[in-house]
């Protein structure tokens, strides 16, 4: 009698574990169509290692096409001349004090550096000299952002959203907000001057125009904290939240909903990726890149609506921390532990 309840029960096992693997085959195949995505048919990425273990925040070029900045935390300060495919240490005298920079900006050969503890660099030689510029003890916040955007003339963005703009080369600044924010996780400006603002605890976001006296301050869409904010190629937004998911912002028709708080629905590029996402930039008014932790990158070639995967990159032993494109040809991904990603378009050679 025990050896027939042993074999009824070991049968209704079997048939109960085949049941529930029939059913995880049909969510892969049905349900989670993009669990693992497909390919990128080739890797335009030269990945890059120098001999630091800074991370790497932020690159910019000078009125040289091929003189470029690259800047990082340990006060971490790179020169290319040949556009990124070589980098050269460059060590200022700022005393014993490591500085994180943060944000590099130029408008031709006069150019920013912005970091923390409270630290702004200025050139007008293109970098053969910078000199320390003096900011006041009443600063609220350490500079976060530069934007250099004509001789003289450039915005730096504090880390709890304080907007400052001179017209002189830094002897006098003007407030653009009445008020700061609060601290910030990151923050990014496009070139018509807008900013968003995610909190430090991505529990909210946060948009400022030209001519507002202040923010104006957003809940998030659901429960998923966010991670990084920007702005599209048609000039809404996009967001990345914690784990993978990301939203694309829509037109807003309806006057009774406050500007930037429409969106499309959440989505998830990829379900099968544990790790999450960093940033998004957008190569073309199509074409976007989105990279994240332990060398992820997908790229979608229609906007978001379909998704590649750059799998050799994911060999790169590093999250990768920003993307940052200066025209369809010229690009680079940040990480950490001195590496970075430089764009190679099809017909370069390097």
């Amino acid at each position: 009698m025990q050896t027939v309840l042993t074999d009824f029960f070991n049968g209704r096992v079997a048939i109960g574990l085949k049941r529930l693997m029939l059913v995880a085959i049909a969510i892969l195949t049905v349900g989670c169509t993009k669990f693992f995505l497909p390919p990128l048919g080739s890797n335009p990425w030269q990945t890059i290692a120098l001999e630091t273990d800074s991370t790497f925040s932020d690159v910019a070029f000078a009125a040289e096409a091929d003189h470029g900045w690259l800047v990082g935390s340990r006060s971490t300060l790179f020169e290319t001349t040949d556009g990124g495919q070589t980098w050269e240490q460059k060590a200022l005298d700022l005393g014993e004090q490591r500085y994180t920079f943060t944000s590099v900006s130029f408008a031709g050969d006069e150019g920013w550096v912005a970091g923390l503890p409270s630290v702004l660099l200025h050139t007008t030689d293109g970098g053969k000299s910078w000199a320390n510029v003096p900011l006041s003890n009443q600063l609220p916040g350490n500079p976060l952002l530069v934007t250099a955007i004509s001789k003289g003339a450039v915005e730096l963005a504090t880390d709890v959203g304080a907007i400052y703009r001179t017209e002189d080369s830094g002897r006098n600044w003007n407030a653009l907000v009445q008020a700061a924010v609060g601290v910030v996780r990151n923050m990014t400006r496009d070139d018509s001057g807008r900013y968003v603002a995610v909190s430090s605890r991505g529990n909210f976001y946060s948009t400022w125009e030209p001519g507002q006296a202040s923010w104006q301050p957003h809940n998030r869409e659901n429960s998923k904290r966010l991670q990084n904010m920007g702005f599209t190629s048609d000039g809404n937004l996009w967001l990345i939240a914690r784990g993978g998911q990301m939203q694309f912002g829509l037109p807003n028709e309806d006057p009774a909903v406050p500007k930037y708080e429409t969106w499309g629905e959440p989505l998830h590029p990829e379900l099968g990726s544990s790790w999450g996402f960093l940033d998004v930039s957008y190569r073309t008014d199509e074409e976007l890149w989105v990279s994240g932790g332990s060398g992820t990158l997908l790229m979608s070639p229609d906007g978001g609506e379909t998704w590649l995967k750059d799998e050799p990159v994911g060999d790169v032993p590093s999250n990768l921390y920003r993307i940052k494109f200066f025209d369809g040809d010229r690009g680079f991904i940040l990480g950490q532990r001195g590496y970075l990603l430089r764009y190679l378009p099809e017909d370069a050679t390097v």
